[in-house]
């Protein structure tokens, strides 16, 4: 027994459905009459390359799944993908490794889309130190597999809870914005570690908060910091339109002392 692929129609369907959009809300969005719309998803109507394009553009799918649109359509693909490694993606890469150094001495990292690490600086010793589970730095090292693990980071994260959750609410909202089943996967192991819950209460939210920020024991030291994701702006190339920097801030000035102590001890020892 076979099964058909999707059709185009029957995928722009399912992508408003996931941007929970009716049928009205994305033709206003497309400038198109809901009626041609309704055609489309129905197969009656048979997109062009540009309309397909068009209305993946309204639903902010991701270029991966464009061109899975495309196919599905009967197009060829519209987005190249490459390997890190390609000559042409080469100053892209550069790009990534001098936002890595220049981060420093605060940690940064670079993962792709199934969150496997890519690069990192020089300042991201703190969250490897320690791992019980040896497997976890074996590449590929996916880096939220290797945070709440139990034999990873996780130990040694003072507010877990809080973090876990965090963690799983972003990989969340990326299976909903582009419902990788390895993303999915990666999701239902994660919830399956401990949640360093004590008591089904949730923890109070510090009113002068602006974050939740990650708080790391360290020796005898407990380092605060909060994160930013930075992306690369309109690629056109699949690989890295998927490619991720995560750099941490301290949140506290004894954070950012033992950081830029940890630096001088690195060079004093190069």
């Amino acid at each position: 027994m076979t099964t058909s692929e999707p059709s185009a129609g029957s995928l722009i369907r399912e992508w408003r459905t996931r941007r929970r959009m009716s049928q009205l809300d994305l033709a206003v969005e497309a400038d198109i009459s809901q009626r041609h719309l309704s055609f489309v998803e129905s197969g009656r109507a048979q997109p062009s390359r540009d309309m397909v394009l068009h209305l993946a553009e309204q639903l902010s799918i991701p270029l991966r799944q464009r061109n899975q649109l495309l196919l599905a359509a009967g197009f060829a693909p519209n987005f190249s993908e490459r390997p890190l490694s390609d000559k042409s993606l080469a100053p892209a890469m550069a790009a990534v490794e001098t936002v890595l150094k220049g981060h420093e001495p605060f940690p940064a990292l670079a993962v792709d889309r199934h969150w496997n690490l890519v690069s990192a600086n020089a300042a991201i010793g703190p969250f490897l130190a320690d791992v019980a589970e040896p497997a976890l730095l074996q590449p590929p090292v996916n880096v939220l597999r290797l945070s709440l693990h139990p034999g990873g980071v996780a130990p040694r994260i003072v507010n877990l809870a809080e973090w876990r959750a965090h963690l799983l609410e972003r990989l969340k909202h990326q299976n909903d914005a582009a419902g990788d089943p390895v993303l999915i996967e990666l999701e239902r192991e994660l919830r399956g570690y401990p949640s360093g819950l004590k008591s089904s209460r949730p923890a109070p939210v510090e009113p002068s908060g602006i974050v939740h920020p990650l708080r790391l024991a360290h020796g005898d030291q407990v380092l605060s910091f909060i994160s930013t994701i930075t992306v690369f702006g309109t690629p056109l190339d699949v690989t890295l339109s998927e490619l991720a920097i995560e750099s941490f801030f301290p949140a506290d000035e004894q954070t950012r002392a033992a950081l830029v102590r940890l630096a001088k001890e690195r060079a004093a020892s190069s």
